[in-house]
């Protein structure tokens, strides 16, 4: 038996999973005690160590979720938006720390998971990274600064695989954006130009999303006027920044009161406190 935090990690056999699980693993902090994947894939049933062809670490592949969750303290979730739905009724169920670092989820499917948070504390962002999280507040005060004759682009590259566009931190970054002008995010962004698109209108926020080999993860916020460009960027290099915010975030939960929260609470950067 052990003291540390029990964590349950979902999508086991993918490449957040997998940094996850070593991350874990590595720790003096945590153990692993779940790892996580769908009914019917290869890995169940087998050591997930000996599945990430290592040395076994005592933890079969699973795709009884709510059993796995109920012997957690925290899950960790970078899957797809219906499964994180599924993930989340099953946390607040068992009353465990659901920290989520899946993209795509659209406004409905994120305040659904508003009667979550009631019974359960949950960690959502789009990006878990500090570099990241901290840009988020630059991009907000440098749009707060600067008036419409600075139009604003978002460039985001990943690798070949990934299936949202844009992504989870372009559009984190574009509610940064949109809020330090004091305006909606919906209704001025620009995400698709083909064809005779007609001259920019003044004040949207621009999104351009590049997809190949295997990058990481790279953002640029372009603010661009007349005679000069403004650009904050953020380059990840390795998965694993991503991997070690959401084990800060799980580690910072334990004991927190249920709610909905984000990477700016976790990392004091909340203006809210």
């Amino acid at each position: 038996m052990t003291d540390l935090p029990r964590i349950a990690i979902t999508g086991a056999s993918g490449r957040m999973g997998r940094t996850l699980i070593n991350l874990v693993t590595a720790s003096h902090r945590m153990t692993l005690t779940a790892a996580i994947e769908r009914e019917g894939h290869e890995w169940v049933g087998r050591d997930v160590g000996e599945a990430m062809s290592g040395a076994a670490l005592g933890v079969v592949v699973t795709d009884d979720v709510a059993t796995a969750l109920e012997n957690a303290d925290a899950v960790i979730d970078f899957t797809a938006p219906a499964a994180t739905l599924g993930f989340a009724a099953l946390a607040a169920e068992a009353g465990i720390v659901h920290v989520i670092g899946t993209t795509g989820m659209s406004d409905a499917e994120i305040a659904a998971l508003t009667p979550f948070a009631e019974r359960a504390t949950i960690i959502r962002a789009g990006n878990m990274s500090l570099g990241v999280n901290l840009l988020t507040q630059l991009t907000q005060r440098v749009a707060a600064a600067l008036d419409t004759d600075y139009d604003i682009e978002i460039i985001e590259a990943h690798h070949n695989q990934k299936v949202d566009a844009p992504s989870g931190t372009a559009l984190m970054l574009g509610e940064a954006a949109a809020a330090g002008r004091g305006v909606s995010l919906n209704e001025v962004s620009d995400r698709g130009r083909d064809g005779i698109t007609g001259a920019r209108k003044p004040g949207n926020i621009g999104f351009s999303a590049i997809r190949g080999g295997d990058i990481i993860g790279e953002h640029d916020v372009m603010f661009a006027a007349a005679g000069e460009r403004i650009i904050l960027r953020h380059v990840a290099s390795d998965r694993s920044v991503f991997a070690r915010g959401a084990l800060k975030a799980a580690l910072w939960g334990q004991g927190r009161a249920a709610g909905a929260y984000d990477m700016l609470d976790v990392l004091g950067l909340s203006q809210d406190g």
